[in-house]
Parts: structure tokens; C-alpha cells; sequence
């Protein structure tokens, strides 16, 4: 019988002829020689008593116990593959972590810590996409997702990272120009810079004395994200109402004032990481959604 070390190196050296078509290159890939390769081959097919190739001197055939043996073999050195990796991540988490985040958060809040986080962590691969458009974590099209807002009912796992409120703004040159709008209602006056993903007729929230309403508002310009109706604004176009996180450094520096604060309806919306969860989570990405707890709630 042959023991189990022998056998999984048998394994593998079946699936390396078939993907790389000969014995000899094989051999290459695994630091083998030709023979080497054939002999182990010999030994599988003795043990199983049945013919896995047809060989010639050019080509290898597989034939139908070959072909089963093969999906066998494949499935069989990927999970040792991915019993390994997670043995692996409970020391130094290690592999590829693939990051969703949204264009302006993305850009302005999660790119500036990813320095910090590969530094701590130099085992791990980061990869991101910034992109507004929702992708499927349960159909591994990521490794951890950071969204906005309410969340639908998924088996995702989800875990909060702070929250960011919206801010009405314009610049003090437009506002010397236009006027400092003192209620909701003055906004009818000037040009609001609004968001394109609504089907409907853009309204801001407000509340007065308790009470919530909307407004209708109307502009020249939108844009599918707050951080280009910051930079708008900003350039004295009209009056955005964005997340908070998108003009922080506009405020701090004076380039845009924020208005109507008296009226803001309080509509903060939550921002979470959600990710594959369960004994089978990576370690990496535990560690990342770990850091960036910590360093999104400064």
C-alpha cells in the first residue's frame, strides 16, 4: 500500500502531466525527471489495476477511468490546498484579499489606510475595486464588500464600521453671489447639485420643529457620486448635499461652508463590511475588517 505522502505526490504529478500535456514537461515543472514521471504513473495504474492513459509517441490520451481519476485527483489537491492555506492564515494571514468599496469612499477613506494595513500585514495581496455598482460576495466576486445603508437579508455576514451623516454645502464665493439660503425653502432660488441615480424628482429631507418633509430642488448638473458634487460645489457651480466623508477637507479648508444645519433630518446611514462568514473566514479577511473598525471609528 502506498502511504498517504506518496500518494498525494502521486496525485499531483498525474494532474501536472495532463496540464502540461508530456512526461518530460511535467518533469520540468515538478523538478522530475521523465522517468520518474512515467514510473509514478505505472505505480497508480498497477494499484488500480486499469489503463488511466493511452500512450504514443506524441500525444497522451485519457481514458475514461483516466478522466474520472483526473476530476478525482483535481478536487482531491484543492482541498489540501485549501486545508493548507487555512492552517497557514492562523499564523501570518497570508493569500489574495479581494476588496469591494464604493468610488468616493473608497478613494478618500479606505485607499489612504491600505499603506498601514500592508504594512502590518506584508503576507497579504490587496486587491481593490472601487465601483458604485454592487457585486455578488456570495458568488466569490469578492472577498469583503463596504456598503451603505440599510442591507437586505443575506447569509453575508455583516459588521458595522461607523456611520456618516449628510452635510448641505456650497462654496463662500457662490454664497456671496446667490445668497446664504436661511430655510429649506429658499433652495427653490439656487442651483442644487444632485445625484443621477434616482428616477424620480430629486428631493432633499429636512425637519423642522420634529417634523420631517422633503423638498424638491433643481439643478444643472449631476453626477453618480458625492465626491465629484463636492468638487462642483466647491468651484462655486451650486449647493450639493452629500456624505460628510466626501468634504471633510473642503470644510476644514474653507472651500465649501456647510448650510441649513438647523434643518438636517439626522439621516446618517450606516457603513459596514460584509463578507463570507463562519469557521471557513479567512484570516485575512478578519484582520482587515478588524482594522478598519479600529481605524474608521477615529
Amino acid at each position: 500500500m502506498v502511504v498517504g505522502v506518496d500518494r498525494a505526490r502521486a496525485l499531483e504529478i498525474f494532474a501536472a502531466v495532463m496540464r502540461e500535456g508530456s512526461f518530460s514537461a511535467a518533469g520540468r515543472r515538478l523538478s522530475l525527471t521523465p522517468s520518474a514521471v512515467a514510473r509514478s504513473i505505472d505505480r497508480i495504474e498497477e494499484r488500480l489495476g486499469v489503463r488511466l492513459l493511452l500512450r504514443s509517441t506524441r500525444t497522451l490520451t485519457l481514458t475514461a477511468e483516466g478522466q474520472a481519476y483526473l476530476l478525482t485527483a483535481r478536487r482531491i489537491l484543492a482541498d489540501l490546498d485549501d486545508a493548507e492555506q487555512q492552517i497557514a492564515d492562523q499564523g501570518a494571514p497570508r493569500g489574495r484579499l479581494r476588496i469591494s468599496a464604493a468610488l468616493s469612499h473608497g478613494r478618500l477613506c479606505i485607499v489612504p489606510l491600505l499603506g498601514d494595513f500592508t504594512q502590518l500585514y506584508p503576507h497579504i495581496l490587496v486587491d481593490i475595486a472601487l465601483t458604485d455598482t454592487i457585486i455578488d460576495i456570495a458568488a466569490g466576486q469578492a472577498d469583503v464588500a463596504i456598503r451603505f445603508g440599510p442591507l437586505a437579508d443575506s447569509s453575508l455576514t455583516a459588521r458595522k464600521l461607523g456611520e456618516t451623516g449628510r452635510v448641505i454645502v456650497a462654496a463662500p464665493d457662490y454664497l456671496a453671489r446667490h445668497g446664504t439660503p436661511v430655510v429649506p425653502e429658499d433652495l427653490h432660488r439656487h442651483n442644487c447639485l444632485n445625484f443621477n441615480f434616482r428616477r424620480v424628482e430629486p428631493v432633499w429631507p429636512f425637519r423642522r420643529d420634529g417634523q420631517d418633509f422633503a423638498l424638491s430642488v433643481k439643478g444643472n448638473i449631476e453626477a453618480n457620486n458625492g465626491e465629484t458634487l463636492g468638487q462642483l460645489a466647491a468651484a462655486g457651480v451650486g449647493v450639493a448635499r452629500v456624505g460628510a466623508f466626501s468634504v471633510v477637507e473642503d470644510i476644514a479648508a474653507g472651500r465649501l461652508v456647510p448650510i441649513l444645519d438647523a434643518f438636517n433630518p439626522g439621516d446618517a446611514e450606516a457603513i459596514h463590511a460584509v463578507f463570507v462568514g463562519g469557521t471557513n473566514t479567512p484570516a485575512r479577511v478578519r484582520v482587515f475588517v478588524d482594522f478598519l473598525r479600529e481605524r474608521l471609528a477615529k
